[in-house]
């Protein structure tokens, strides 16, 4: 009889006598790849994109999307090597675990359930405001607390459920997008609309990079935000049902996804709006870019439109956070970083108890925001900011040893299920960029006469956060860097 110990990790579980099961593995390739493409797609793309033009210009916008994008697909690429070799829910956090430190593993995977348990707090914040634009006098508990309730309810029932309305969710902002950049297209040559604009928005002021670097050094933080979510990729890989063949299936038309989605919508937008307009830099959805050019194109109601379409966007944000959280909480669970209990699993293979705990979470950091002017739940979203890019950064250096103790261990990289491109210049450069995106998270409080310690602590709070978990951890348990020729590579 096969001893837990010895059981592919993936497949062990902490649960009571009465409820032994296995995470279940209902996901299907058509829901991995709207969950790594939707994941990218949101306020973002729908909202953001406007004050980024307005910022640095159509031209300044472009490039730093583009860079972002292309980082963003290195990552993929690492996280599908790895996830398609070790589907395991915990992804990067096991991976941690295995290959470079437990104490690193800790930290990953604390730091990323706190960063999704925030933001789920977050989205209802936006769902009420996003409600008030059709209902202005209803009061703002009644809508976080109907959105809270389907989105527990997406994830309690089943992974399926969570699957196939995250698959819809993404399919709505994905036609949204298509049809926005046809329609675009179609004015900025004349098709639609009274006369062809043409370039002509490109050649105003001093676009199309406007500000000059810093102004598209303040873009490149902007843009990394809007990316974050595409590695809910790996966490979901261990619940699909042939991780092998969906995860690389996912990844490979990510980049090109994230080229069409993101880089021709800003086209689109900078060529029909001039970057000197100010209701680019405005975050009313009446006034959004998609709005502006939808209005132009004489579509009627294109404010509900768009605001029906970034409510589904942030139920997307919200669903895939309390299921990313869910997950990496109930992983940490049954690697003893996590108390036991929430390890268990119900009859459908949920971790309900973890999924409990992270929905009350989000629900006391939304309540915090009506109270002492919101300061502390203001607080909480700046400690949360952080926590993507450094999840990046796990990834990054987690398939670097990876790959390092693959080859140390006299293993065939041909017989990998997926062969990330570029390495070791993808997670180099992966890790550059993110580290860059990082420290410079508020680079103008170190400018001027006196730094502005207020704006860095506010900043910077969580990464001393994220280093008290990693180094706390590591000195109370004593861990050290695993050697290479140690490195934990099983997967079955």
């Amino acid at each position: 009889m096969q001893s837990q110990t010895a059981r592919p990790l993936e497949q062990q579980e902490y649960t009571s006598n009465e409820d032994r099961t296995e995470l279940k593995r209902s996901l299907k390739s058509r829901h991995l790849t709207m969950i790594s493409l939707g994941g990218t797609i949101g306020t973002g793309l729908f909202l953001a994109s406007g004050g980024a033009i307005h910022s640095a210009g159509p031209g300044g916008a472009i490039l730093s999307y583009l860079v972002i994008g292309v980082m963003v697909y290195f990552l993929m690429q690492s996280l599908a090597e790895m996830g398609a070799y070790m589907p395991v829910a915990g992804s990067f956090s096991t991976y941690a675990t295995k290959f470079v430190d437990p104490s690193l593993g800790f930290a990953l995977g604390w730091n990323y359930w706190y960063n999704w348990a925030i933001t789920i707090a977050a989205e209802l914040a936006a769902v009420t405001m996003i409600m008030k634009f059709w209902f202005p006098d209803t009061p703002s508990f009644i809508w976080s607390s109907i959105f809270l309730v389907i989105m527990f309810l997406l994830n309690y029932l089943s992974v399926k459920g969570f699957g196939e309305a995250e698959y819809w969710f993404s399919l709505i902002k994905v036609v949204t997008v298509i049809i926005f950049i046809i329609t675009g297209t179609l004015m900025i040559f004349g098709i639609m609309g009274d006369h062809s604009i043409g370039f002509t928005n490109f050649t105003i002021g001093d676009a199309p990079f406007h500000g000059g670097f810093m102004s598209m050094l303040g873009i490149f933080m902007a843009a990394g935000f809007s990316f974050q979510g595409t590695e809910l990729l790996g966490v979901a890989a261990g619940e699909t049902d042939d991780p092998k063949k969906s995860i690389p299936r996912a990844v490979k038309s990510v980049f090109w996804r994230i080229l069409l989605f993101y880089v021709l919508a800003i086209l689109v937008i900078g060529l029909l709006i001039p970057y000197t307009n100010e209701n680019l830099a405005n975050g009313d959805i009446s006034v959004s870019p998609f709005t502006l050019v939808f209005q132009k194109a004489g579509i009627a109601f294109a404010a509900s439109v768009m605001n029906a379409v970034i409510l589904t966007a942030v139920l997307s944000a919200g669903n895939s956070g309390m299921y990313a959280s869910t997950r990496m909480l109930w992983d940490l669970a049954r690697q003893g970083k996590a108390p036991k209990f929430l390890g268990k699993l119900n009859k459908n293979g949920v971790p309900v108890n973890a999924l409990i705990a992270t929905t009350l979470v989000g629900t006391l950091a939304f309540l915090a925001s009506f109270f002492g002017d919101g300061t502390v739940y203001v607080w909480l979203l700046n400690a949360s900011g952080m926590s993507g890019f450094i999840a990046w950064l796990g990834i990054a250096i987690c398939h670097y040893r990876f790959r390092k103790a693959y080859i140390v261990q006299g293993k065939d990289l041909n017989k990998l299920p997926f062969k990330a491109k570029f390495y070791p210049f993808g997670p180099i450069f992966a890790f550059a960029v993110c580290g860059f995106v990082v420290l410079g998270q508020n680079y103008s409080a170190f400018i001027g006469d006196h730094i502005d310690w207020n704006g860095v602590l506010v900043s910077y709070i969580g990464l001393p956060l994220f280093l008290v978990l990693w180094l706390g951890y590591k000195f109370t348990k004593k861990t050290k860097v695993i050697p290479l020729e140690k490195c934990d590579l099983t997967n079955e």
